[in-house]
């Protein structure tokens, strides 16, 4: 069953690419539209069938591939993919209905979006490190196209930096799964049989490091991150949705499946660092984004922030950190779309993304009343207003880092203050104020611009009053990860032995504690 959210947009995108059928613009764009949502509806019957109790995979499908290198077609689902998987779905979804039906070259725009997002939920529903890295990679190619093809004046610029970053982040990780089947002395790559292997101490530390700078290039991790605000910026509006909603949740995906389930006595080491690479993240990205005046700038700045606070919940790597991380990564894809949809109604209506050029777009006679006050509720989300998503991820996040980590935690709730200065500060200089006569008579926005955003809105604000449903889904697999690194943790050096965090022993977490809100 878990196939059909690959193979679907496959063969979709085959017969989008090659029948003459699609080429008109508007038929491509119906088809391409017709999969995803029943890409978006397979995915919901699916999680009718997930059981919230088991941490064990589910819906597990295998299929000897290549075995003599250890490559087989294994898929599975448990609670920290799938809540990346639905969303995969949902954005894919709002991505292609929000695309310019008047879209150059119609039949390979929109194959590529469905094979991008094909690509994405095999990555989080594989079980092989092999397939994994298979489709990681795959990833990369219809995004690089649809940077190149549809981007601003500097795609090419954007394109490039961003496929060499993306290379580099794959020869890494590549590296560190052949690393880990070498020394183990295993003939094969699939995710069970590694997980049971136990290497030197000294051994994980440098595989986990390597995929720390692997993964750390998807995230980003500053400084690896310059590759994101270029990429951005010369993306189109529907190619920003994803990169940033699901692209970005590949690295930390990646961090926890593979970084703390296959080395949690390395990843005890580290954990240090990397509460400190959080606060370096969220501050930085902050205080770039303040200054910036490019409101798509501004907007991928706080994704490096935002990305932060993952990271945080990740290095506790307490049950409930682990559930903060998931609920962040979902409350951070939500969020960052419906702002990335909102910047580009403003910019195709208005012509510049200039904070300083735009004024007024609040007035309700000759501005953008409705798209205003939804980017006013994107932004108190991603400031972490109470009654909305992004409230309810960063609080547990707080709330579970804190044991471990106080200082690096007080110092990034530093980072959610700062939020609101630089998000309060676009709001005000752009939708606030006099409309000034160059911006009059802008074109109307249409409801088919309005309801991706609308859609993204109620999500938002539905989950931030019932969080049970942003952390049900997980608790459980939370619950066995974090068991992972209060085990006694064996040959570890002097040095280590400094260095590793004290990880205190934590209760599973208890299935009513959402249940009240």
């Amino acid at each position: 069953m878990l196939s059909t959210l690959i193979w679907a947009p496959v063969l979709g995108a085959i017969l989008i690419a090659f029948l003459p059928q699609f080429a008109n613009s508007e038929r491509a764009r119906q088809a391409a539209l017709a999969i995803a949502v029943f890409t978006l509806g397979w995915t919901v019957f699916l999680i009718t069938q997930f059981d919230i109790s088991d941490a064990a995979l589910q819906l597990q499908e295998t299929l000897p591939w290549v075995e003599p290198l250890g490559l087989t077609y294994r898929l599975g689902v448990d609670g920290l993919s799938l809540p990346l998987v639905a969303m995969n779905s949902l954005l894919v979804a709002v991505a292609i209905y929000s695309s310019d039906p008047k879209i150059n070259r119609p039949r390979l725009y929109y194959a590529l979006f469905l094979l991008l997002g094909a690509a994405v939920a095999g990555a989080f529903l594989a079980q092989n490190l092999l397939l994994f890295f298979l489709f990681y990679e795959l990833e990369l190619i219809p995004l690089y196209l649809l940077i190149a093809i549809w981007g601003g004046a500097k795609r090419g610029y954007a394109a490039t930096k961003f496929l060499i970053y993306t290379a580099t982040s794959g020869i890494l990780i590549l590296a560190a799964f052949f690393g880990l089947t070498l020394l183990s002395g295993m003939s094969t790559f699939d995710y069970a049989a590694l997980q049971s292997q136990v290497l030197p101490l000294g051994t994980q530390v440098i595989l986990l490091v390597t995929l720390l700078i692997g993964f750390g290039i998807k995230i980003p991790l500053v400084p690896l991150h310059t590759w994101l605000p270029d990429a951005h910026v010369e993306a189109s509006t529907p190619t920003s949705v994803l990169l940033a909603g699901m692209l970005l949740k590949l690295g930390t995906y990646g961090l926890l499946r593979f970084g703390l389930g296959l080395f949690p006595d390395a990843w005890r080491v580290l954990a240090p660092w990397l509460a400190a690479i959080a606060v370096v993240n969220v501050l930085y990205g902050s205080f770039v984004a303040i200054a910036q005046t490019d409101m798509k700038k501004i907007v991928a700045y706080s994704s490096v922030g935002h990305m932060g606070f993952v990271i945080l919940a990740s290095a506790a790597a307490t049950p409930l950190s682990i559930l903060a991380a998931v609920g962040q990564m979902v409350s951070h894809g939500l969020i960052s779309a419906l702002l990335f949809l909102l910047v580009g109604v403003v910019y195709s209506k208005t012509g510049t993304r200039d904070v300083t050029v735009l004024r007024g777009l609040l007035n309700p006679e000759r501005g953008l009343p409705l798209i205003g006050s939804l980017m006013i509720a994107g932004v108190m989300a991603s400031g972490g207003i109470p009654g909305m998503v992004g409230f309810v991820a960063e609080f547990v996040v707080y709330r579970s880092s804190f044991s471990v980590f106080p200082v690096q935690t007080l110092l990034c709730v530093l980072g959610t203050g700062l939020t609101a200065v630089y998000f309060l500060n676009l709001v005000n200089r752009a939708f606030f104020g006099r409309l000034p006569e160059s911006l009059e008579n802008l074109p109307r926005v249409y409801w088919r611009d309005r309801i991706p955003s609308v859609v993204m809105t109620i999500l938002i604000i539905f989950l931030g009053l019932q969080p049970s449903w942003l952390f049900r889904w997980s608790e459980v697999t939370s619950t066995t990860l974090g068991a992972l690194t209060t085990r006694p943790v064996a040959q570890l050096t002097p040095l280590a032995e400094t260095a590793a965090v004290s990880f205190p022993e934590v209760d599973p977490i208890p299935n009513p504690v959402f249940e009240n809100f």
